[in-house]
């Protein structure tokens, strides 16, 4: 049975009360995982939305002959998407439910709720004598409510405007603590809860990111050539953690509630948050917080420098990151894969269609108010994602073009391969001590028949190789570590001294010094040998000439090989120690190099490798071992010539990032009209569900149906063309899932039973 793995970057954007209907969607995220883990583990068909996955899950194992697993292990999100993202991270970490944040979005997530104390109507600093004129203003022909909200709600809105615009005036009329109390609250009930399956792999990164905007900034150097010392103000603060499965928290409480607080904190509404609020909270509930410096040190380094920790006033994220790609994107790199993946950016946009001009008054002049609220808000928030996915697309365009410049390639390269090494050897079933000779006798062929083309090569492996372990000893750094620039200056200096200013041997090829660091260090190559081979195995190539079990042992062999290098890329594969080790990096270069080197140990992790991939490729056909074995010792002459166009990534990854969007647009087995049609929430400017607990409960309703229906069709589209479901099951296991998603909140007693009733006539009368 083939293996493989749908891994999942979910981002979730900054909707406003939109946010309501995200958590729906991450709801359905969260059950296509925990039936995923169901399914692989062979345990009895779940009941709901999870008994629809398991049997889309066995479906495509029955058709697609596929053993697929879904992972979703990159998390961003802004404003109060990003609450949903920290919720979602926790939750996938300790299998622990997402029903706390459902009570918190239904129960809490009202204007009324919300006030401060001190702001409420008949506080001594509300405004008692407005009251007519927020009635004029509430009732005057063409007002905003009338305009934007439902009539059957207007005066449930109304009500709640009136006691809002009556509180405090010029302050924020919510309270930052009670909102951080709701939020630990809810952390509180996750905890709670009786343990749960750890839907992420043991082991496995999940890396969590969400957007913060920091209002007093800091002043930023810039690169440029005169003058010396210019800067810029910098107010963007993403706030990360990764975690691992096995871990049993994503994060101390604090830090979570400190990264939602701020992240949701909409200007105007809610008092910026500043570190004092989480530091009286966590006193106030005895929560406890050790690592709290080392945790400001890493998201806010400069504040901690520059001694201004107290000053910080951070607002919410989507203020300048309305979509939080970039940081998901980023997380891309280095993660470890046991066996096939497809990677997919899964994108909730709640309302695709909105636009700052006002329903039916596009022609009307845009007012004094509007403008200021557009400039100010709304229209950073609405920002196109086009360079987030032109950036993805760049990238499956570049591998895109590795394949054609290998597959051009490859008769010549096959040819240099049988003739240097003799077809006769080919015959004889590989060992490890044959794979290792053949590889570095082939290695050094392809080195000396480069020329001066191997001159770019060599330097180009060699400068990536430096950028990689940079990076790696500054992700292990958890105080603030050296700029990039720094380290590189550094290593370049201590190599320099070992031989290695010079890379080419007189006679061609690299010299010993080169070889050496080559062999002790260079990972990058070593994975993009492995992925070519991996590619080689697609049924479109080779693996279209094999029996589908031969196919699988070979390609398993292949991800297992695999994961013995892209697990040595991590920083936790260096040791508990190694972060200390690595605080010496401008010191002390020499200690952290050989650290790395001996930890690795690539000299003995090679030849484990070559006994892999000899086992697992022994049962193939002769004829289609020998294609693999020219695939995987002509690798250097392939390196050769598409790493220095093409960089590391363009034959790391040969399969192109696929985007997946979810959202009402998108989902309409149920209802045709999108956002418009399901969704109320977008009603008063997109602030409406904060104001109706109806409108709250629709939005999470629609959130989850729409969720199933997508991820139903994401999750079958993994298969392609190779053994597809058929429509008519994929149709039979949405409305299973419908009926699942109307059942369970039938039980669990959230919504309106009418509102439910409602919507499961819909749903058979569409679907029968």
């Amino acid at each position: 049975m083939r293996e493989k793995e749908l891994r999942i970057a979910l981002v979730c954007y900054g909707g406003v009360s939109l946010a309501v209907y995200m958590h729906g969607v991450t709801k359905e995220v969260f059950k296509l995982a925990a039936a995923s883990q169901k399914h692989r583990d062979g345990q009895p068909k779940p009941t709901g939305t999870e008994g629809a996955y398991y049997g889309l899950l066995s479906a495509i194992e029955k058709h697609g002959q596929t053993r697929l697993r879904v992972v979703p292990d990159i998390l961003s999100g802004a404003s109060a998407g990003g609450m949903n993202a920290i919720f979602l991270g926790q939750a996938l970490l300790t299998g622990r439910s997402l029903d706390p944040l459902t009570h918190l979005w239904l129960e809490c997530a009202d204007s009324d709720v919300l006030l401060a104390p001190e702001a409420r109507p008949g506080h001594r600093f509300s405004k008692i004598w407005a009251q007519p004129l927020v009635e004029y203003t509430l009732r005057r022909p063409g007002n905003a409510v009338s305009r934007t909200v439902a009539p059957e709600t207007r005066a449930e809105v109304r009500g709640k405007l009136s006691r809002l615009m009556r509180s405090r005036w010029f302050a924020p009329p919510f309270s930052g603590p009670g909102f951080s109390r709701l939020i630990d609250d809810a952390l509180v009930a996750m905890q709670a809860q009786p343990a749960g399956q750890p839907l992420i792999p043991f082991g496995h990164p999940i890396d969590l990111f969400v957007t913060t905007t920091d209002f007093r900034g800091y002043r930023a150097p810039l690169r440029v050539h005169s003058p010396a010392d210019a800067t810029e103000s910098e107010h963007r603060l993403p706030i990360s953690f990764r975690a691992h499965g096995g871990d049993e928290v994503m994060a101390a409480r604090p830090e979570l509630v400190l990264a939602a607080r701020a992240t949701a904190s909409f200007p105007g509404a809610f008092p910026p948050l500043q570190l004092e609020e989480i530091d009286q909270l966590a006193e106030e509930r005895s929560t406890g917080w050790s690592n709290r410096d080392l945790f400001l040190r890493r998201i806010m380094p400069h504040h901690v420098h520059a001694g201004d920790l107290d000053s910080v006033a951070l607002i919410d994220g989507a203020v300048l990151v309305g979509a939080p790609f970039a940081e998901a994107i980023r997380a891309l790199d280095n993660r470890p894969a046991l066996r096939e993946v497809d990677r997919r950016f899964v994108y909730i946009d709640p309302h695709p269609d909105f636009r700052m001009a006002e329903t039916n008054s596009e022609t009307r002049p845009i007012g004094f108010f509007s403008a200021i609220f557009g400039a100010l808000s709304s229209i950073p928030r609405e920002q196109p994602i086009r360079d987030d996915i032109d950036r993805i697309a760049r990238h499956s365009a570049e591998a895109v073009r590795a394949r054609s410049i290998v597959d051009a390639l490859r008769p010549e390269v096959e040819a240099t391969i049988d003739k240097l090494l003799g077809r006769t050897l080919f015959l004889d079933r590989p060992n490890t001590e044959r794979l290792g000779k053949w590889r570095r006798k082939a290695q050094q062929a392809a080195a000396e028949k480069a020329g001066y083309a191997f001159h770019g090569y060599a330097q180009s492996k060699y400068a990536q190789i430096l950028d990689n372990l940079t990076h790696l000893v500054r992700r292990s750094i958890e105080s603030e570590p050296p700029t990039h620039d720094a380290i590189i200056a550094s290593l370049t200096r201590f190599f320099d001294g070992q031989g290695l200013s010079t890379l080419a041997a007189q006679g061609g090829g690299a010299n010993e010094e080169a070889i050496a660091f080559f062999r002790t260090h260079d990972i990058g190559f070593r994975n993009r040998r492995l992925r070519l081979l991996a590619r080689r195995l697609a049924p479109g190539d080779i693996g279209g000439e094999l029996e589908p079990e031969t196919r699988e042992i070979a390609r398993d062999a292949i991800y297992r090989a695999l994961s013995l290098y892209t697990r040595l890329e991590q920083p936790e594969a260096l040791g508990p120690d190694f972060p200390a080790i690595a605080e010496s990096i401008i010191d002390d270069p020499e200690t952290v190099i050989s650290a790395i080197a001996d930890r690795r140990n690539l000299a003995q992790t090679d030849p484990q490798v070559d006994a892999i991939l000899a086992d697992g490729l022994s049962p193939l056909p002769r004829e289609q071992r020998r294609k693999l074995l020219l695939a995987y010792l002509g690798f250097p002459f392939y390196d050769i010539a598409t790493l220095p166009l093409l960089g590391a990534r363009g034959m790391d990854e040969f399969d192109p990032v696929k985007v997946d969007r979810i959202s009402p647009e998108d989902a309409s087995s149920i209802r045709k009209g999108g956002a418009v049609d399901t969704l109320r929430g977008i009603e008063f400017y997109n602030f409406g569900a904060f104001f109706s607990r109806a409108y709250r409960e629709n939005d999470y309703l629609w959130g989850r149906l729409h969720g199933a229906e997508r991820l139903i069709d994401i999750t079958a589209s993994t298969l392609g063309d190779e053994g597809p479901v058929p429509t008519g099951e994929i149709m039979a296991l949405k409305r299973e899932a419908f009926l699942g998603v109307i059942e369970e909140e039938r039980e669990a007693g959230h919504l309106n039973r009418h509102l439910i009733s409602r919507i499961e006539r819909e749903i058979i009368e569409k679907l029968g």
